[in-house]
């Protein structure tokens, strides 16, 4: 059987921290950024971590392993 390949697009969007933590960018910062406030979009440049409930998930799809 062949090797699992990663997921192109979660390899693209996150990045495994050096503690084993995933790193990945806010949502809702492409468009409609008039109605957003000025606090609220500067917020969202600011990176996050992929909550503890898909950490599993989201590692199998970043390593490419069953």
């Amino acid at each position: 059987m062949p090797k699992m390949k990663s997921h192109s697009g979660a390899k693209k969007r996150m990045r495994i921290t050096g503690n084993g933590k995933i790193k990945r960018a806010k949502q809702n910062k492409n468009h409609i950024l008039t109605k957003k406030t000025t606090k609220r979009t500067r917020n969202l440049r600011k990176g996050g971590y992929v909550d503890k409930t898909q950490e599993k998930t989201m590692t199998t799809l970043l390593s490419g392993q069953k």
